[in-house]
C-alpha cells in the first residue's frame, strides 16, 4: 500500500488545485487596490475638513488681533514719516495704510469679526481681554466620522459597474461630504437610510484580463492625484499648523493668539513713545 508523503505527488496535485488562477488574482488585487483607494480618499476628506474648520477657526479667533497689528504698523510708520517728512518713510507709510483699507467680503472672511467699517463689539472685546463670544465649531463627532467612512464605503463611486451607476455614486457621495463637512450627524443617518433604500448594487462581474490591468492602472494614477492633493494640504500654512497639534487645536490656538497680543502690546508701546 502506497502512503503520501508531505510535498510527495498527491500533496503538489492538491496545492495546484487550491491555487486561483492568474485572473483570478489579478481580480483580487484589482480588488484589494480599490478597497485601499477608497480608505486613502476617506482619510484624505477627513483631514480635509480638519484642515477646513481650523481655518475658519483661526480666521474667527485670530483674524481681529491681525488687522489690529496691520493698523499699529501703518499708524507707527505714519508716525516716522510725519515726524522726519522723508519721502522713503512717507511712501512706507502709504503702503503700511493700504495694508488696512477695507477689502471686498473681509465680513465673510472673518466670520462677523470684522466688517468694513471696523471691527466687531466681539473683537474688540478680545484686544481687551474682555468676555467673548465663542467661535463657531463646526468639527464631525466620532459618530459622524463613523457614518461618514460606513457611507464611503459602500456608496464610492469606484464600485460602480457601469456609467450611469457611477454618475449615481458620485451625486450621493458629494452630499456625503457636504453633510460631513457640517458635522451633521442626522443628515448622515438619513443619507445611511436613502442608500439601504435605494437600488441594490450592481452583482460584481468577472472582467477580463486586459481590463483588470487598465483598472489597475487608472487606480495607480487616481492613487498618485491624491497623494498630490494631500501633500498640498499637509503643507499648506493651515496644515502644516494642525499638524502641530491635531488632538488639541484650541490650545494651539491660544498660544498663537498670546504671542500676538504681546505683539500688539509692542507695537502700542512703540506708538505711544513716537506720537509723544
Amino acid at each position: 500500500m502506497t502512503q503520501d508523503v508531505p510535498g510527495g505527488p498527491a500533496a503538489r496535485n492538491d496545492d495546484h488545485e487550491a491555487r486561483p488562477g492568474p485572473e483570478a488574482r489579478l481580480e483580487k488585487a484589482v480588488r484589494a487596490a480599490e478597497q485601499a483607494l477608497i480608505e486613502f480618499e476617506i482619510a484624505l476628506e477627513t483631514f480635509r475638513v480638519e484642515v477646513e474648520n481650523f481655518s475658519r477657526l483661526h480666521h474667527q479667533k485670530l483674524g481681529p488681533v491681525y488687522a489690529r497689528l496691520d493698523e499699529l504698523d501703518a499708524q507707527i510708520a505714519e508716525a516716522r514719516a510725519e515726524r522726519s517728512g522723508n519721502p522713503e518713510d512717507l511712501r512706507k507709510a502709504q503702503e503700511a495704510r493700504a495694508m488696512v483699507l477695507p477689502m471686498p467680503g473681509v465680513d465673510e472672511l472673518f466670520h462677523d469679526w470684522m466688517d468694513s467699517d471696523g471691527m466687531s463689539p466681539e473683537a474688540t472685546a478680545m484686544l481687551n481681554d474682555q468676555p467673548v463670544r465663542a467661535p463657531k465649531r463646526v468639527r464631525p463627532s466620532e459618530e459622524a466620522r463613523k457614518l461618514y467612512r460606513e457611507l464611503a464605503r459602500k456608496a464610492h463611486p469606484d464600485l460602480a459597474q457601469d456609467d450611469r451607476e457611477r454618475g449615481r455614486r458620485e451625486e450621493f457621495i458629494t452630499r456625503v461630504n457636504a453633510a460631513y463637512a457640517l458635522g451633521d450627524e442626522s443628515r448622515l443617518r438619513e443619507l445611511a437610510e436613502e442608500w439601504a433604500a435605494g437600488p441594490a448594487p450592481a452583482a460584481q462581474q468577472l472582467s477580463e484580463s486586459e481590463e483588470l490591468y487598465a483598472r489597475l492602472e487608472w487606480l495607480a494614477r487616481r492613487k498618485e492625484l491624491l497623494k498630490a492633493v494631500a501633500q498640498e494640504l499637509e503643507e499648506s500654512a493651515i496644515g502644516s499648523m494642525l499638524r502641530l497639534a491635531p488632538e488639541d487645536p484650541d490650545k494651539l490656538l491660544n498660544e498663537i493668539a498670546e504671542q500676538l497680543l504681546a505683539q500688539v502690546a509692542e507695537r502700542e508701546a512703540e506708538l505711544s513713545s513716537l506720537v509723544q
